[in-house]
């Protein structure tokens, strides 16, 4: 979890493989509607992610042994909406610098989110409280995707 640019896709990737068990992105589960609203510069709204929470939650409880999946999960709502599927979820919330972030973003190619929506992204932001199971990793640009699954993979109960 975290917001855009924070290296959720890639750290997720690398995640499932080293736990061998299946990866999605939250971005194929989004509608053509979110994605155009996105790709517009305007930010997603609560009654706009219900569908694309539950789509990802239905995944996931179809993937009770094990699987990854890549998404924002900015607020604990969206997080309880999640374990309501799947309620052994456990969730890496990768936090990052804004300007980290943005300059990512920025870089990217061929992707509908704007560096613009970011600010908002971490306005809605609600980092994990002390009763939700998972674990948070500052992310910077030294610091490797191998390094983040490892602390991860050490730090939690997933892999033990």
């Amino acid at each position: 979890m975290g917001v855009s640019g924070a290296g959720k896709t890639t750290v997720g990737t690398s995640l499932a493989q080293t736990l061998r068990v299946p990866h999605a992105d939250a971005d194929d589960f989004h509608s053509e509607a979110a994605v155009s609203k996105m790709a517009g510069g305007e930010p997603l709204h609560d009654e706009d992610r219900r569908p694309w929470l539950e789509s990802m939650g239905l995944w996931l409880q179809g993937h009770g042994d094990g699987s990854v999946v890549s998404c924002s999960a900015l607020k604990r709502r969206y997080r309880d909406t999640l374990r309501s599927f799947a309620p052994t979820a456990y969730f890496l919330h990768l936090s990052c610098d804004p300007t980290l972030a943005e300059k990512r973003v920025e870089a990217r190619e061929g992707h509908f989110m704007p560096s613009t929506l970011i600010a908002s992204q971490f306005e809605d932001l609600e980092p994990l409280e002390p009763d939700e199971a998972g674990l948070t990793i500052e992310v910077t640009p030294t610091k490797s995707v191998e390094s983040v699954v490892a602390e991860f993979v050490n730090g939690s109960r997933v892999g033990a």
